[in-house]
């Protein structure tokens, strides 16, 4: 009897000692929990440890209050053209207030995805094909805005919504490749086109500096043609100059005597020199050299023998 007595006594403890044990609650980071009492709402508990009074009261809800991501299925839209396509969302939301999330809607979760196919056929539905698979950044602001609002109820705030995937009809999507593929074509024409273009206008242009360089070379040396020409006959004038003035001095001074029954070799070449000067200087077009006083060397050695005879 004493050990059935004690026996009873031990279950008696331990069953005392579990119903304080789950009396005792620890709420971790980034949750709530949703207390009640007697089927009422009692209050929210936050991060910490906390106490419930047993049998009365009870922890309704653990809310999760992170970041959530949705991936729903794709949903069947009809454009405004009445082009049927396919359209996949995924939504990210945070629970903001865990009593109205509690209360404010059975299961929220189904209630969001069935509120953002309904939006998405109402914003598509305005749309025509062009401006849907253009227009993202649009839809998914308009979708956010629209979710957000009617979610506040809820305790939940929907922080983004992205269209996943865009996938219209088999038909549309040959369509849309085969014109692309003309796009392209079009542009490697205008390209390849814009491409000769450039390399006929680089070919002429280095033909016609091609040209100008050589008839600025051919006139350059044209020029120093020309000059050298020049130079040669003014030194040319000024040697025999030079040696008609040395024979005009030796005359002058008595180094040459003219002897007309006896003439020298010095006296002819002087002769010459005077009737080629008197040529010179008349009306004479065309005045004929001889060959004897061609040579400057040869004049200077007749003034020095005449110099020597005297």
């Amino acid at each position: 009897m004493i050990n059935g007595t004690a026996l009873l006594g031990v279950i008696i403890v331990v069953i005392i000692l579990w119903v304080l044990a789950s009396c005792i609650k620890i709420v971790p980071q980034a949750h709530a929990f949703i207390v009640e009492r007697l089927g009422g709402y009692q209050g929210t508990w936050h991060v910490g440890i906390h106490f419930k009074v047993p049998i009365i009261d009870k922890v309704a809800r653990k809310v999760n209050l992170k970041e959530q991501v949705m991936d729903f299925p794709p949903q069947p839209v009809i454009t405004k053209d009445n082009v049927t396509m396919q359209i996949d969302t995924v939504v990210f939301f945070q629970i903001t207030d865990p009593k109205l999330f509690t209360y404010g809607v059975e299961n929220p979760i189904m209630a969001i995805e069935n509120l953002t196919a309904t939006t998405l056929r109402n914003i598509i539905g305005d749309l025509e094909l062009d401006q849907t698979l253009t227009s993202r950044e649009t839809i998914n602001t308009h979708m956010r805005s629209n979710l957000d609002i009617a979610t506040d109820p809820w305790g939940i705030k929907v922080n983004r919504v992205e269209l996943k995937n865009i996938i219209p009809p088999r038909e549309i999507q040959d369509s849309m490749e085969k014109q692309m593929k003309a796009e392209r074509e079009r542009r490697e024409s205008i390209l390849r086109a814009e491409g000769e273009k450039k390399s006929t206008v680089l070919v002429a242009e280095g033909k016609k500096e091609s040209a100008i360089l050589e008839a600025e070379a051919e006139k350059e040396a044209a020029i120093l043609r020309a000059e050298a020409k020049k130079e040669a006959m003014i030194r040319e004038a000024e040697g025999k100059a030079t040696a008609i003035e040395a024979v005009q001095k030796a005359t002058a001074q008595g180094l040459v005597y003219l002897n007309d029954s006896n003439p020298t070799e010095a006296v002819l070449t002087l002769k010459s020199l005077e009737a080629f000067e008197a040529a010179a200087n008349g009306q004479a077009t065309k005045i004929i050299i001889p060959s004897e006083i061609q040579g400057i060397a040869g004049l200077a050695k007749a003034v020095v023998e005449t110099s020597k005879e005297a």
